[in-house]
């Protein structure tokens, strides 16, 4: 079995800086890719950014210049730095972990969220 944690988010003025973290635990066979989600009350869950095994990075054109994903693979954690944050990126945030969990193939698993709010 798979567990997926978030820490972090909160509270934040606009152009203030946060960092999301999250934490793969359990049964993990191998690893593929890493991504963050946001999802504003009512609308479709986004993608915001991606880490794949090799190391490379996507950005969701917006965010590129203002987010970083990163992971330590040692740890099983991925971060997810954002600065010059906006009132717009106000949103629950969600690391969905791609993984093989001992089943011989990739599933996603989702943490449960962790809200960001930006406001002053």
């Amino acid at each position: 079995q798979v567990h997926v944690v978030e820490s972090g988010g909160g509270l934040v003025q606009p152009g203030g800086s946060l960092i999301l973290s999250c934490e793969a635990s359990g049964t993990i066979v191998r690893r593929n890719a890493v991504a963050w989600y946001r999802q504003v009350h009512g609308m479709r869950r986004a993608v915001v950014a991606s880490i794949v095994s090799s190391g490379q990075t996507f950005y969701e054109d917006s965010m590129e210049s203002r987010f970083t994903i990163s992971r330590d693979c040692a740890e099983n954690k991925t971060f997810l730095q954002m600065n010059s944050l906006k009132p717009e990126d106000t949103a629950v945030y969600y690391c969905g972990e791609e993984l093989d969990g001992g089943v011989g193939y990739w599933q996603i698993f989702w943490g449960q969220g962790r809200r960001v709010t930006v406001s002053s």
